[in-house]
């Protein structure tokens, strides 16, 4: 059985980038909370102790609100369309969870608008702010990221909002899949952008 000191190395080495769940942030965040809360008790900590230990190490927040601390800063290098864009660092970025209507291959309807939307929103060297989710990359190799502007506007969120996309869910990374559903419903009940009347026939 390994003693409060084991269970914090083993803590820092499955979250750290080469290990055990290093490919994966969100399980790596999961399974060192865990540990760090498994290596508290064994020690014997208070209860105030346990809580503020698990308050620095993000285990209190809610998985709905990823850390600042998670989130890698960038700048927007192209535009692709209204759920695609490349970021520094990072390189093609699909936007997790939302859909927005084709401007290639077919324009489909209010798609030129939702690309224009994020032109305007994130100009070419905007900074912005992005996190990944438990699966990184699709398999056509596009980071799959959640961004967030200078402001701290979540950007997927908004443009499901604003009625520039509908909510697309693709397990394992369904974090804000139950946001992006009531905002897509209040959007429509509100007939914003692509849910307005005569705007897509």
């Amino acid at each position: 059985m390994l003693g409060p000191h084991g269970l914090r190395q083993l803590a820092a080495r499955i979250a750290s980038p080469g290990g055990v769940l290093g490919r994966s942030r969100a399980l790596a965040r999961v399974a060192a909370c865990v540990l760090a809360r498994l290596a508290l008790r064994a020690a014997k900590a208070s209860p105030a102790l346990l809580l503020f230990s698990a308050a620095l190490a993000g285990c209190g927040a809610s998985p709905d609100a990823p850390a600042q601390a998670d989130r890698i800063s960038a700048r927007v290098t192209r535009h692709t369309d209204g759920d695609t864009l490349w970021l520094s660092g990072i390189g093609k970025v699909r936007l997790i969870g939302v859909d927005t209507p084709e401007v290639y291959g077919g324009v489909e309807c209010y798609g030129g608008e939702a690309s224009a939307f994020v032109k305007r929103l994130l100009p070419l060297g905007a900074p912005v702010r992005y996190s990944l989710d438990v699966e990184e990359r699709d398999r056509y190799g596009r980071a799959l990221a959640y961004v967030y502007t200078a402001s701290g506007s979540f950007l997927n969120l908004l443009l499901v909002q604003r009625g520039y996309a509908q909510p697309l869910t693709i397990p394992p990374n369904d974090r804000f899949a139950a946001r992006f559903v009531a905002a897509a419903r209040k959007a429509r009940a509100r007939r914003l952008g692509l849910w307005a009347p005569g705007a897509c026939v």
